[in-house]
């Protein structure tokens, strides 16, 4: 698609959304486009390409976007709005919740510019990077034995979903492009990268605008200088009075999304200050590159919640009370809690470790000497870890 193509496209889009009460204004936005007041949609090559902007100087805690209910795309107001839909689907009870959704996408994409969906639809990208997307050249491509092993699961659990879901996606008479295995990993990627969480469908929902905003891991968004209750924004040496108790609880407020009950709409949150054109950034939780890849298909270049996973000798497991996810290495090469743990443990004399275990599991460091001998072994087992990964 050319970019006046998709100009045009993006324009068609925000008017639609203004005609269904997308908003970023406490007032009436204007009739052409749900934006502008708070936000504008922005390029950022190097921070997750299209995403929102600020228009304007923005403080902590503002409300800066509100979807209404009714213009969430979920798998219940699709069958809600499509009888035949919702006839098939009960047929299949076996089918959980996030296959459910994939159909419908798929199945409101089959029905092409008659979709009330169409808009939207358009806004999707056309393929995605997830895990489940690699082929086999690009798994091993990986090299990283965790790596590998997820990119694999994660294909194989794709294609045993689609399979489940062929004969219900016959019974709809989709199109052939659309029964098949690279249609199903475009909607389950869509359903993975862009999907916000509501509190009654654990597949989520589509968020028309609200999926236009890139990630930010948590705490690299609040680190912003400013960010700090001493800026001016948040002076205490403002008179008090006027400030109402709602302005102090939105300075404070943690939460930079979520469905709102009170006022039936998902509602996006400033997470700091901001000026005018930075781009907003939200935070989809804490995930590792590798999990950013599998769920969104992308990975941060600095990431603060990246980890190494550290495998442990054989005769060291039975020294080990916490599972292999707890065994990793962090991005500023301190070890966890667990890791650390087990092997102080290992590296105690069999004998003496009973009287020492509690020392150890309460974080005591037991000796120069216990730790010499501990931090030799991970360092050796990091070093094995390179050279494995860069001989691959």
């Amino acid at each position: 698609m050319d970019d006046e193509a998709e100009a045009l496209n993006l324009k068609s889009f925000l008017k639609w959304a203004t005609e269904l009460g997308i908003s970023d204004s406490p007032s009436t936005p204007s009739p052409d486009s749900c934006l502008g007041y708070s936000l504008f949609v922005s390029n950022f090559p190097e921070a997750g390409g299209r995403g929102l902007a600020v228009a304007r100087d923005i403080k902590k805690g503002e409300l800066i976007l509100r979807v209404p209910k009714g213009v969430l795309m979920t798998s219940q107001c699709l069958m809600r709005n499509d009888e035949a839909l919702s006839i098939a689907v009960k047929k299949h009870p076996s089918l959980c919740c996030t296959q459910i959704l994939a159909v419908a996408l798929l199945n409101e994409v089959n029905k092409g510019k008659s979709s009330r969906w169409w808009p939207y639809l358009k806004q999707f990208p056309r393929s995605y990077d997830t895990l489940a997307d690699f082929g086999n050249f690009e798994i091993q491509a990986l090299q990283i034995d965790d790596a590998i092993w997820s990119a694999q699961k994660a294909s194989q659990k794709a294609e045993g979903e689609w399979k489940e879901v062929s004969a219900l996606m016959h019974e709809l008479k989709l199109k052939p492009q659309l029964l098949a295995l690279k249609a199903w990993l475009w909607a389950s990627g869509s359903i993975s990268s862009r999907t916000m969480h509501i509190p009654w469908d654990e597949a989520g929902c589509f968020c028309p605008v609200g999926d236009f905003f890139n990630y930010a891991a948590p705490g690299e968004e609040t680190s912003n200088s400013d960010d700090q209750v001493t800026g001016e924004a948040f002076s205490s040496q403002e008179d008090s009075m006027l400030k109402s108790v709602t302005e102090l609880a939105a300075a404070h407020r943690l939460i930079d999304a979520g469905y709102e009950e009170d006022v039936s709409s998902y509602c996006f949150y400033a997470r700091r200050n901001y000026r005018k054109g930075e781009q907003v950034l939200l935070s989809y939780g804490t995930y590792t590159n590798l999990e950013l890849l599998q769920h969104y298909g992308f990975i941060l270049s600095d990431n603060p919640n990246d980890k190494t996973f550290i495998p442990l000798e054989r005769n060291m497991y039975s020294l080990c009370s916490w599972e292999s996810e707890s065994l990793y290495i962090q991005p500023d090469g301190k070890p966890s809690f667990a890791l650390l743990s087990t092997v102080r443990i290992w590296a105690v004399p069999q004998s003496n470790r009973r009287p020492v275990a509690h020392l150890v599991y309460s974080g005591y460091q037991l000796s120069s000497e216990n730790e010499v001998v501990a931090m030799r072994w991970l360092a050796k087992k990091c070093r094995t870890i390179l050279d494995t990964s860069n001989n691959s």
